[in-house]
């Protein structure tokens, strides 16, 4: 079996998008869900990165690609290529930072401008081991994802306390809406944005598109 690599055995890739204001700990919620890892001295993301997690889903092999990009303004150049193909999203705010919580409305209308309306959402409030700073409670932010018909947890990628809940719950859910469409489309999986089994999303091209914008660079 020489040049079977168990990285390519999967039934289906899914992309995900992380999104939220600069300094919320997106990179590090990367990192430990895909990784195990996590970075006292992460630096700022510089464009996009992404990292790919394979988990099984009822059976299937899921494959989440999940893309990671900097806050800042001065990338918003990238947007449509970075959520191009997305079938969920983690909207991330800190939640000793009121600041980044009230972005969140302005994140979720970017992501409703750029993406499917069947887009699986998450609103995630990071950094819940410092609970002696917090400044959004827990109430708050669940005001807010129900308002929104959004899924909520708060996390801390510190401890690593529902990193792995967050991330496999919008897989499960995205799961969920394909196989639903895919039997009422007759395992034709036309819908919009769905990738159908074993698909593998090209992002060469939108990689490419996005260091001709010049966002990439360091």
């Amino acid at each position: 079996m020489a040049g079977y690599r168990a990285e390519d055995d999967y039934d289906y890739l899914f992309k995900l998008v992380l999104i939220g204001d600069s300094g919320v700990g997106k990179s590090n919620l990367l990192s430990r869900f895909t990784r195990n890892e996590f970075s006292l001295e992460t630096k700022s993301t510089i464009g996009v990165e992404f990292a790919t997690r394979s988990m099984t889903v009822e059976g299937k092999v899921i494959k989440a690609q999940i893309w990671d990009t900097a806050g800042q303004e001065r990338y918003r150049a990238i947007t449509s290529a970075y959520y191009r193909g997305a079938l969920g999203a983690l909207l991330v705010y800190d939640v000793t930072r009121h600041s980044t919580f009230e972005s969140m409305e302005r994140w979720l209308r970017e992501l409703r401008d750029h993406t499917d309306p069947n887009i699986v959402a998450m609103l995630i409030g990071n950094k819940s081991d410092l609970r002696h700073l917090v400044t959004v409670s827990t109430e708050d932010g669940t005001s807010f994802a129900e308002r929104e018909s959004l899924y909520f947890v708060e996390t801390s990628a510190l401890d690593a306390t529902n990193v792995d809940k967050a991330f496999s719950d919008v897989l499960d859910q995205i799961y969920r809406m394909v196989s639903k469409k895919n039997v009422e489309a007759g395992q034709d999986s036309t819908a919009s944005n769905v990738p159908s089994m074993g698909e593998k999303i090209d992002v060469s091209k939108d990689v490419s598109d996005m260091k001709k914008s010049g966002c990439c660079s360091s």
